[in-house]
């Protein structure tokens, strides 16, 4: 699976749902959005059929995203044929943490290659000045449990200038005793239209520059192709700590991925608008051939990064919600 600029693709972020139970406000509004209706979302069955499809393609590492993948009934399941009955080499998934701890047995089975854990606060109160949710208390429970198994825990925090700047060193002291990564994420404009001031937005130089304050300079570790954080070693740091210039899409160059939301829609940048159809051209009968090709051909036209691809996008405007898009 390779682009129009030579990138090899071999990875998949696949959203099984858009639904999540938390309103975090740089998500989507307090009074959540229009979701997609249930008959519109993609079947377990045709996601299987996907992964299995891009697997064989050496797509080898899926994540799954949402949404909360376990808003979703029977994920469990789902994320079980995935492990025996593809050819995926690496799975991951992407989770709030307030809905895993009836499943941390069957996680643990999984033996997940990593497992992200959005998390923007250490203080309760703020968690639920942000999520306008309880869930808190869940999170720390089910954050002790994942450290505690044998997968890359990653604790992923948007940072944002009007709401938690004083937990960024608290959050990244979480790497000092557990041998977790603690990734500090630019805030994205995917808020759903709820027109947030960007005006004070801290980019990646500024998280820097506030973890040098406290931490001395901070030395670069050799990262993987395609990664999309910047990962730094602390001096007596058991874990590591990293910084993700979503917005300022410094990474670009080096993309390995693509996406499908859980409508069944191909982006091959999370800055565009969705390239192709893929629910529909399935569901009116496409074979695996016709689909590879179709996937193939929309590599091929996939943006060289993504301002390109958000020029490109039906009205240059980026008004979705995180939760809409996968993550």
């Amino acid at each position: 699976m390779i682009d129009g600029y030579g990138r090899s693709i071999n990875y998949l972020r696949l959203a099984v749902t858009d639904r999540c139970n938390l309103r975090c406000h740089y998500c989507m509004p307090e009074e959540g959005i229009n979701y997609i209706p249930r008959k519109e979302l993609l079947s377990y069955e045709e996601m299987l059929r996907l992964v299995k499809l891009l697997a064989n393609q050496d797509v080898h590492k899926l994540r799954i995203t949402g949404g909360e993948p376990f808003v979703r009934k029977d994920l469990i399941h789902f994320l079980e044929a995935v492990r025996h009955q593809t050819n995926v080499q690496s799975l991951n998934i992407t989770t709030n943490g307030t809905l895993c701890k009836p499943y941390l047995d069957t996680i643990e089975k999984l033996q997940f290659n990593s497992i992200n854990l959005s998390l923007d606060t250490l203080d309760k109160d703020r968690f639920f000045q942000i999520a306008r949710r309880e869930g808190y208390d869940e999170v720390m429970d089910v954050l002790d449990a994942f450290s505690l198994m044998d997968t890359h825990l990653k604790i992923n925090m948007v940072v944002m200038a009007d709401s938690n700047l004083e937990d960024i060193i608290p959050m990244a002291l979480l790497a000092k005793e557990k041998d977790i990564a603690v990734r500090f994420i630019e805030e994205m404009p995917f808020n759903g239209g709820t027109h947030r001031d960007k005006q004070n937005i801290w980019d990646h130089k500024d998280i820097n520059k506030h973890l040098e304050k406290e931490f001395g300079p901070l030395q670069a570790t050799d990262t993987k192709h395609g990664a999309t954080a910047t990962t730094y070693k602390v001096k007596d740091f058991k874990g590591q700590i990293g910084i993700i210039p979503a917005y300022s899409r410094t990474f670009c160059g080096l993309c390995n991925r693509l996406r499908i939301t859980a409508k069944g829609v191909l982006k091959t940048c999370l800055y565009d608008d969705g390239v192709f159809d893929l629910k529909g051209f399935m569901r009116n009968g496409a074979n695996d051939e016709d689909l590879l090709l179709a996937v193939k051909s929309a590599l091929l036209h996939k943006a060289k990064d993504g301002f390109q691809a958000e020029h490109n996008r039906s009205g240059n405007k980026l008004m979705e919600s995180m939760s809409t898009i996968g993550g």
